[in-house]
């Protein structure tokens, strides 16, 4: 009886697709969920670094027009940049809560030709985060700053000019997370324009009537000062 039982039993072969398939499953989900992260974080990056040259291109723009005097640019102004930043994109992969994006003006130290320095910066964003390029007021004191960006790469300004350098770092937030996310889990972008059209360099300026415009101080972590309206 049990011999015969084992016997049919060593000639039936109807669960051996199912074991098979039970044995692989694990190896193809890790594959599948590996798939999706990557691919999540290449959309990810390209759209930081998509915002970065949004940002910058805008910066370089933006200000009053006047056909009487070099165009002002205002705090104001500098918060619409960032808010609509938020509305193309940020605020799908929530940039502001979970990154940093620093805005410097990268000019010509006044009286030289070509000493560079960070006139002023703006900063927006909950991470806890640094510019890897400089910080105000750098290369204003000695002339040994050479622009900003990466080392051997950097950017420079032309007299009576401004370039417009954006450095946006995020904290990639990952669908599935450990084992099947790669990397430190930081994505990072920068970009520059130089500025489009004559401008007041001499600040950023505030209302001459009415309450002062919020500035975004790169000594606080916030988020985006604006709401979107329902």
């Amino acid at each position: 009886m049990i011999a015969r039982l084992a016997a049919r039993l060593r000639r039936d072969t109807a669960g051996v697709a199912m074991t098979e398939f039970a044995l692989v499953f694990p190896f193809l989900l890790s594959v599948g969920l590996m798939g999706l992260e990557v691919s999540n974080r290449v959309l990810v990056q390209m759209k930081v670094t998509q915002l970065a040259n949004l940002i910058a291109d805008n910066a370089s723009r933006i200000g009053d027009q006047s056909m009487l005097e070099n165009r002002k640019i205002y705090e104001a102004d500098i918060n619409d940049l960032f808010f609509g930043a938020h509305l193309q994109g940020g605020e799908a992969i929530d940039l502001f809560e979970h990154g940093r994006v620093i805005l410097s003006s990268l000019e010509v130290v006044p009286g030289t030709a070509d000493q560079q320095y960070i006139h002023w910066q703006r900063c927006v964003g909950m991470k806890n985060h640094t510019s890897s390029y400089g910080l105000t007021g750098d290369g204003k004191s000695a002339n040994d700053f050479p622009g900003m960006g990466p080392a051997g790469e950097e950017v420079i300004a032309f007299e009576d000019d401004a370039v417009m350098f954006v450095e946006i770092s995020y904290d990639y937030q990952a669908i599935i997370g450990e084992p099947f996310a790669f990397g430190s889990g930081t994505v990072n972008a920068v970009a520059s324009f130089s500025v489009r059209a004559d401008r007041d360099l001499s600040k950023v300026y505030q209302p001459t009537s009415g309450p002062a415009d919020p500035v975004a101080a790169c000594d606080a972590y916030q988020g985006i000062s604006y709401t979107t309206a329902s």
